[in-house]
Order: structure tokens, then C-alpha cells, then sequence
């Protein structure tokens, strides 16, 4: 059954991120996460009719909420569905004849479909098969890299994108218990795991152990990367940046980029010691949700806010 838009993600932070990005007339503006399409539907509710904004998702389900918008003739002729992954902004926008951009917003947590999904393996809560491609079509799945990446590499993952403090102890277990039998579901991984995680904590650190798992499986660092880097290319000066992150390592890598111009956050200063960066912060403060948003929808309690402006060429 296709879920509607609603069910299939509820928007985080939709009006602050929206707001954020300054809509105005005859701009050109993308959403790379377009998931449910709630913020698609705001921003196209509105843009004026000289202006176009094109939408990313790698996910043929997300592609399918489209129908669901309840869009007007006139707001589909000024709306472009990209079925790809947002690491290959440059590319399209080169596609699509697009030298700039006025506004990019991004919201980086997985969609609440796929952890409700019991056929897609992102959630320890139903047993599934161990996939956890956000694109189903290509790529390794999270059982090809329990069953055949090392121990080493193992448990640099953990440790890395799960933040898991036994991430050795953890990979050595992975390894072993592959010697006996194939990892094919999530229940095959949790058996595995679960003597390490104290009760008190076990929720928590099973969601950091599937967390490592899907950055892995959809190279979500390198992706993110990739897009921040195109954005800072093309959005035009006075253009904004606005991205919603739910961890660590995600909002470490646009804090760095909104703060120095680059991934690592390493500050240039010119003669008179003053940073050289490409944007000026609007929110020198992160943005969170409400308290009254974090009670209609538990996920936006992780979600922090950063938007940027493009700075005039000095």
C-alpha cells in the first residue's frame, strides 16, 4: 500500500527552513531531500510563477508522493522531480541549463517511511532483510558489508559513523559469528549484538549501530560532501543555505562549511585577520524545533537548523 505524504514523512522545522531560505521572485531553487514532499509543497505554495525549483530523491517510493501534493497545473509547470541521488547536483543543474541557484534546503534525516518500512531493514524493530539501500536499484546492501568487510574496516565503521565505544569488540563478534552462519536478516545481526548493549542503553546504541550501518551501505558522508561542495559553487550571492541535520556527523560537516567555506572547517584569515568564508551566517544560534513540534513529532527532537547566505564577491 503507497502511504500518503503525510504518513510517509512529516516535515521537520517546515516553516523555519522554508522561511529561511528567502524565497523571492524569478529564483531558481532546489529541495535534495524530497521525501514525502512536505517541503517541496510549501516552497512551490510560495514561489511566484517566474520562478522553478527542482526536487531530489533517490527513492522510486519517494518519487510516487508526487500524486499526493494535491499540486495545481500551474505549480507542477514550475516543478522538476530529479530521480538521483543529491551528490550529483552539479551534474543535473549542468542537465537543466542552471548557472545559479537562489536557495537550497536540505533535510537530512532519514524518512520516517523507511524506518516504518518493515521490508527495508533500516529499523532493529522489525526483522527484515538486512538491505538498507536508500536506492534499491544499485549498490551494497548492509548484509554484503556484514558478511564481507573485515574486521578492521568493520569496526572503523562502527566507530566512526556509529560512535560505539566497543566497536572492536563488536566487529570481532560480527566476524566470528559470520564463520558460522550468514547475516540475512536484521534478528541475525541483533542476535549478535545485543549481549554488548546494557539495557538501559540498548535502544540507543542499537539505533548508532543501524545509523553506521546505512551511512555505510548509502556513502552518506561522501554524498553530503559532494552536494554542500556543488552548493557553495552555485548558489548565487545573497542566495541561502538551509540544511536540517539529526547527528553529529552530519552537522559537524555543515557547520564547517557554513562557517569556513570548507568540509574539514579549517579558517583562512586575509591581512587583517579576518575569516575568509563564502557565506554569512543568518542563525548564529542553531534553530530547533518547539517543544510543541517535538510533541507532535518525536523525530524533530534531533533536528538542528543552520542557514547561510552567499556572500558578494570582495
Amino acid at each position: 500500500m503507497i502511504k500518503t505524504a503525510e504518513c510517509y514523512h512529516i516535515p521537520v522545522l517546515l516553516n523555519e527552513s522554508i522561511e529561511g531560505l528567502n524565497l523571492h521572485a524569478n529564483g531558481v531553487y532546489v529541495d535534495v531531500t524530497f521525501g514525502g514532499g512536505g517541503h517541496s509543497r510549501e516552497i512551490l505554495s510560495r514561489l511566484e510563477t517566474n520562478s522553478h525549483l527542482y526536487s531530489f530523491d533517490q527513492d522510486a517510493d519517494a518519487e510516487q508522493n508526487i500524486d499526493n501534493m494535491g499540486l495545481s497545473e500551474e505549480q507542477l509547470d514550475r516543478f522538476t522531480f530529479v530521480r538521483s541521488n543529491f551528490r550529483y547536483l552539479k551534474n543535473w543543474m549542468q542537465y537543466y541549463g542552471i548557472e545559479y541557484l537562489d536557495g537550497l534546503l536540505a533535510d537530512l534525516g532519514v524518512s520516517s517511511h523507511h524506518f516504518d518500512d518493515e521490508t527495508r531493514g533500516f529499523s532493529f524493530r522489525f526483522e527484515a532483510p538486512l538491505d538498507m539501500r536508500m536506492n534499491k536499484r544499485a549498490g551494497l546492501t548492509a548484509a554484503d558489508i556484514l558478511n564481507n568487510y573485515d574486521e578492521e574496516r568493520l569496526a572503523d565503521i562502527l566507530y566512526l559513523y556509529g560512535e560505539l565505544k566497543q566497536s572492536r569488540r563488536i566487529a570481532s563478534a560480527i566476524v566470528k559469528a559470520r564463520g558460522q552462519k550468514t547475516y540475512k536478516t536484521t534478528n541475525d545481526l541483533l542476535t549478535t549484538i545485543e549481549p554488548f548493549f546494557q539495557r538501559a542503553r540498548e535502544k540507543k546504541d542499537m539505533a548508532k549501530m543501524f545509523q553506521a550501518l546505512r551511512i555505510e551501505v548509502n556513502h552518506e558522508m561522501d554524498a553530503l560532501k559532494e552536494m554542500l561542495m556543488a552548493a557553495t559553487e552555485l548558489l548565487r550571492p545573497g542566495g541561502r543555505l538551509s540544511v536540517i541535520t539529526y547527528h553529529s556527523l552530519e552537522d559537524r560537516m555543515v557547520k564547517n562549511i557554513m562557517k569556513s567555506g570548507n568540509i574539514e572547517g579549517k579558517v583562512k584569515q586575509d591581512f587583517f585577520g579576518r575569516i575568509e568564508t563564502p557565506f554569512r551566517l543568518v542563525n548564529n544560534k542553531v534553530i530547533t524545533a518547539s517543544n510543541d513540534e517535538q510533541e507532535r513529532n518525536p523525530r524533530s527532537r534531533s533536528a538542528k537548523l543552520r542557514i547561510a547566505e552567499k556572500k558578494a564577491n570582495e
